[in-house]
């Protein structure tokens, strides 16, 4: 059996000595921890000299990633004094060391879907130390920033780049520390207080925090939830204790670097020492080959633990929202009191002025949760451009502010940006932003129209006025507005598949002829008809959906709608006013498929009840519970395959249909009622003939 013997500067309180085993070897390791005691550390070395097979020395800083050797100088002499004398191998556990931080990073992002650390903001109480997981981090982020400049000069002031650190480490750090009032800077109670804000308000912006092992408590002691909060702490050798710590701060994740293969947690001047040991090579002859051969056959993963017990994962996304006529402008609480007062050209004014605004962060967007545990978070910002503004101007006046939103969303962590209202089909349809934007980008159509035809279905159900039998397609008659576009093609698809008649409809006739054929081909039991007019066919449908981009202009005339139809509006803006609405109560008017979120999600009133969405922001919302941070849905047209997918994804992460909505709000089951007793009464007076089917249902 081998000796291994591990002298700590660290807690006594986690000495330990046990009997294992390794690459079928047995061993006795055994630790003593002093304190901080430097004279205790160099008694029990030489105490152990000769009797122990490799020791380790733990508890020290960890050694500098970059910059000169000169500013480690202090630690060299430390170990330089310690071991001088000592006859028995020692190791410090820095050979190991640089393979695990790099590995863990690696490790962990493949394992948790080659995504997780994808644009997240990751905050380091020591570049110095931690310059590798930096680096690797830099592949997948670039918000990355370092707090060396305030804990080592007092400078009120974070570093935010790689560049930038490497060029502190390199040279700024010392001119820094030679300016006259550096002590002044560091003893100042009132810095001293402002520095640690600025460190706890960099701890609260990011989603992981990289804490060095050495002096762990010491620099977070002072942080509670609102610094740890659902965060990821990415430290090494954790001890119960430090889970208990992180857990009562509200920490997520753990990112132990240090594996733990033994039945103790060990550092990492131990698990070396076991290697080398096992090798019976000295430390000197240890090559980093042999640490990863050694890594990868004894699977010395990184330790992940979750302090809650339960696995959790925070994604985040933005999306995009803008006003959709002036009288949204209103709710800004002094644009709408001067308004009251004021002419109409005010509005006019406004409107026009705050097109040009760069976006801004409208609402924070938290509680939404998964069955299966995963989180997310997001950002819904705010561009200023009414439909109306975006039609007056090119398509590149719009660009430019989606792109300051991707910007402003990949600096606080997005992983996935939305695009809602008219933004998503201006110009191009998002193709343009998504070549451009730094992060992957979705218009939300496909949920969008996966959303609508939901509704449509439901509302059919609880009108109760066609016959549905399962398996086989209803007996009547449905019409897509706008059916060539792109929310609109895959409803036509969708209704084809449902329903035994189809009339399509939209003013570009050539592209009417293509789907027709194509509907045809997948779907030959289907009855197709087109038309670019509406009102053509109008008053014989039963189930109308209307898709068309035409900003507010009327598209259907609701007077010529048969009664007890079910109108799923799907346009935005909306093809059909509340004043259209109201003109008919015998007709179910419906604005698409707005979708209840699971969990208990916190926004600003979107003009939806709580838990609602609609349907684009809920598509973005999926993909970022999936953890597919991809540019899914852009363009004007939409692929079927991904309109069943991401319906799919949505009812895995518990996503429902809301309460059918109207111009006026929810549908209750009362409302609905009503409309269909009215459209009976209707179809009565004007002598309307039901069929056998339509005679059993009502």
């Amino acid at each position: 059996m081998k000796d291994i013997v591990s002298i700590s500067l660290g807690s006594s309180k986690h000495d330990y000595a046990f009997e294992t085993e390794f690459l079928c070897k047995n061993f006795m390791i055994r630790r003593f921890g002093t304190d901080g005691d430097l004279e205790k550390a160099r008694e029990l070395l030489e105490r152990w000299d000769d009797h122990a097979d490799i020791m380790g020395i733990g508890g020290l800083r960890t050694p500098n990633d970059l910059g000169p050797e000169r500013l480690d100088n202090g630690l060299f002499e430390k170990i330089d004094y310690l071991t001088k004398g000592i006859n028995t191998p020692v190791v410090t556990g820095n050979e190991l060391r640089k393979v695990t931080h790099e590995w863990s990073l690696r490790h962990i992002q493949f394992k948790m879907g080659n995504n997780f650390f994808d644009n997240t903001r990751v905050f380091f109480l020591s570049g110095f130390s931690h310059f590798r997981i930096a680096k690797v981090m830099s592949e997948y982020t670039d918000n990355l920033s370092f707090a060396d400049l305030i804990i080592k000069n007092g400078v009120s002031k974070t570093i935010n780049s790689m560049k930038d650190m490497e060029r502190y480490a390199n040279g700024i750090h010392e001119a820094v520390g030679w300016v006259p009032g550096k002590r002044i800077r560091t003893s100042s109670i009132p810095l001293k207080a402002w520095n640690n804000y600025i460190i706890r308000k960099s701890m609260q912006k990011a989603n992981v925090i990289v804490v060095p092992h050495h002096n762990f408590y010491e620099n977070i002691e002072q942080c509670g939830i609102e610094e740890l909060g659902g965060k990821v702490v990415i430290t090494s050798t954790v001890h119960e204790d430090k889970v208990k710590f992180l857990k009562e701060r509200g920490v997520n994740v753990i990112i132990d670097t240090t594996p733990k293969i033994l039945e103790k947690v060990v550092g990492l001047n131990v698990l070396e020492a076991l290697i080398n040991s096992a090798l019976d090579k000295p430390p000197e002859e240890v090559t980093r080959d042999d640490l990863l051969e050694i890594i990868s056959e004894q699977r010395m993963d990184p330790r992940v633990v979750y302090p809650s017990g339960n696995e959790k994962r925070i994604n985040r996304f933005s999306f995009v929202i803008h006003p959709l006529a002036q009288e949204h402008l209103k709710k800004d609480k002094a644009v709408g009191f001067v308004s009251k007062i004021a002419p109409p050209a005010f509005l006019d004014t406004i409107e026009k002025v705050v097109a040009y605004a760069p976006p801004w962060v409208y609402s924070k967007v938290t509680g939404i949760k998964s069955p299966d545990g995963t989180e997310v978070e997001g950002w819904l910002i705010s561009v200023g451009g009414t439909p109306k503004q975006m039609l007056s101007h090119s398509p590149e006046f719009t660009y430019k502010r989606l792109l300051q939103a991707a910007k402003m969303s990949k600096r606080m962590g997005a992983q996935i940006m939305g695009l809602g209202a008219f933004t998503k089909v201006v110009g191009d349809a998002g193709v343009t932003v998504a070549k451009l934007a730094d992060i992957p980008i979705t218009t939300g159509n496909s949920y969008s129209a996966s959303g609508a035809l939901w509704a449509a279905a439901d509302a059919v159900r609880r009108m109760g006025l066609l016959h549905v039998e399962k398996g086989k397609k209803i007996k009547a008659k449905t019409m897509v507005v706008g059916a060539t576009g792109a929310i609109g093609s895959v409803c036509c698809r969708l209704l084809a598949k449902a329903f035994e008649e189809l009339y399509l409809v939209d003013i570009r006739d050539a592209r009417l002829l293509a789907l027709k054929q194509s509907i045809e081909e997948e779907d030959p039991d289907v009855k197709v008809h087109i038309s670019t007019r509406a009102d053509k066919y109008i008053a014989d449908m039963d189930v109308i959906v209307t898709a068309t981009s035409g900003a507010g202009k009327k598209v259907i005339d609701i007077m010529q709608v048969k009664p007890g139809c079910v109108i799923t509006d799907v346009a935005r803006p909306l093809d059909l006013s509340a004043e259209d609405v109201a003109k008919r109560p015998d007709v179910l008017v419906i604005e698409s498929g707005e979708i209840e979120l699971p969990g208990n999600p916190e926004m600003k009133d979107i003009g939806l009840p709580h838990k609602v969405v609609y349907a684009c922001l809920a598509e973005t919302i999926v993909l970022a519970l999936e953890g597919r941070y991809e540019t899914f849905t852009i363009g004007r047209s939409i692929e079927w395959e991904k309109v069943r997918e991401i319906y799919r994804m949505g009812l895995k992460h518990g996503m429902k249909l809301a309460a059918i909505s109207g111009v006026n709000g929810v549908y209750s089951d009362e409302d609905i009622a009503s409309v269909r007793n009215l459209a009976i009464e209707a179809r009565k007076e004007q002598g309307l003939d039901m069929d056998e089917d339509e005679r059993k249902c009502a």
